[in-house]
């Protein structure tokens, strides 16, 4: 509990720290962290925490040069953190958010750490030039990203590893894709003009100049648009099941793709999910949409429990990865991956193939999908399904690297042999 007034900039750099310790210690923030957050102060803290947490390293850079040691306190180097992120974003108000820091240091560990707050702060203001030059010579400071996962990206990209590092620290665009049951994108870009909105197309894609909140969108509640990653909306594209086709998407939450697919033909599509809090997503998503499917709780690698022994005429296998594809939107995958998670993602995608593939009968198509952009759990975890299934045949493959316009995916498009 806090004292402090929700609009104060104290009370958001407060809560921000709580929730940023959270993610230290190992939760996500996909586990509704913010949701806790008091629905007033909500936006400036999600900005706090979400920028924060993108400067993987850049911070902890700065606090090891600013403190004689390291703090047994973790809420109090989390408000350093977001204090220190927030006097790069703000220069012009750093008066104000070093006194805004010391009063929400004030509420944090019997306010024993006013002092050093204050401290560290003006130390940092008063070095500022020195410090960043130290911290532009080193290679985790500067990329943003912890030096296992550079020299994942920098080994599999050779070419391209500093411009993906640099997309994932950027802000993600705001894309949406037009329900075509509905009406056309060329119309709604036209809703948005007139709404005051300014977009622009991007093949099917609706891109947003700047992000807004989804109630300002014409037509979002009656379910005329959806927010969803031109890079997502590729999945749909690529299996295009025919109208009528026996679908199963295997990993469905939220339902983004799901919805996609209904929204381009008329199929007979199950829906399944891990978790019923997952699945009831789904279920919103399309109530919202005026769209119907079969959601179902259930683990898609254990078809014996749930598969009706019916074939599908086509698979969306959009598995659990890494998400290294759209770090920007999940900036505490920085903190909470480990190099040993490629691996062991690998081991898991491996497996819900190989139990999906005997359900799809001759002739139907599979599409194996990831938000990675690390090849093991991409081409190469493809090379090595297609050399265990002789019936496999590869059809097409894209990786789309993580651009201004777009997130990172991976696409493989499989169809089974008689």
């Amino acid at each position: 509990m806090s004292n402090l007034p929700l609009n104060s900039l104290a009370y958001a750099l407060l809560q921000a720290a709580r929730v940023t310790t959270a993610v230290f210690a190992g939760q996500s923030l996909a586990d509704g962290l913010l949701a806790r957050v008091d629905s007033q102060a909500r936006p400036a803290v999600q900005d706090l925490v979400y920028n924060s947490l993108r400067r993987y390293g850049w911070g902890d850079f700065l606090l090891g040069r600013l403190l004689a040691k390291p703090l047994d306190a973790e809420e109090v180097r989390a408000l350093l953190l977001l204090a220190l992120y927030r006097l790069e974003a703000r220069p012009e108000v750093a008066h104000t958010l070093v006194d805004q820091a010391v009063v929400a240091a004030g509420e944090l560990v019997n306010g024993r750490f006013k002092g050093l707050v204050n401290g560290v702060l003006r130390n940092y203001l008063r070095r500022r030039d020195e410090l960043l030059a130290l911290a532009a010579a080193d290679e985790v400071a500067t990329h943003w990203h912890p030096d296992w996962w550079i020299g994942a990206v920098r080994r599999a990209w050779p070419d391209d590893w500093q411009a993906v590092l640099a997309a994932g620290n950027t802000p993600p665009p705001m894309a949406l894709r037009v329900n075509r049951r509905l009406l056309t994108p060329e119309d709604y870009s036209i809703r948005l003009a007139d709404a005051g909105i300014a977009a622009h197309l991007d093949g099917g894609a609706v891109l947003l100049d700047k992000p807004v909140p989804v109630d300002r969108l014409p037509g979002f509640a009656e379910g005329l648009v959806s927010v969803q990653d031109p890079g997502a909306q590729r999945a749909a594209v690529l299996l295009a099941p025919a109208p009528g086709s026996r679908v199963l998407d295997a990993c469905a939450a939220p339902g983004g793709k799901t919805a996609h697919l209904l929204e381009n033909a008329e199929l007979d599509l199950l829906a399944l999910d891990l978790k019923p809090a997952r699945c009831r997503r789904v279920e919103e998503n399309l109530a919202r949409l005026g769209l119907a499917a079969r959601v179902q709780a259930a683990d898609c690698a254990q078809p014996a429990k749930w598969w009706d022994g019916r074939p599908f005429d086509a698979i969306l296998a959009d598995v659990p990865c890494t998400a290294s594809g759209v770090v920007r939107r999940n900036p505490d995958a920085k903190w909470l991956r480990r190099e040993a998670d490629i691996a062991s993602f690998a081991a898991a995608q491996a497996r819900i193939v190989d139990a999906l593939w005997p359900l799809l009968r001759a002739g139907g198509k599979l599409l194996y999908a990831t938000c990675s952009i690390f090849p093991e759990e991409n081409v190469g975890q493809m090379r090595r399904f297609v050399a265990r299934h002789a019936d496999a045949r590869p059809v097409c493959e894209e990786q789309l690297l993580p651009t201004a316009d777009h997130d990172g995916f991976f696409y493989c498009l499989l169809e089974k042999g008689d």
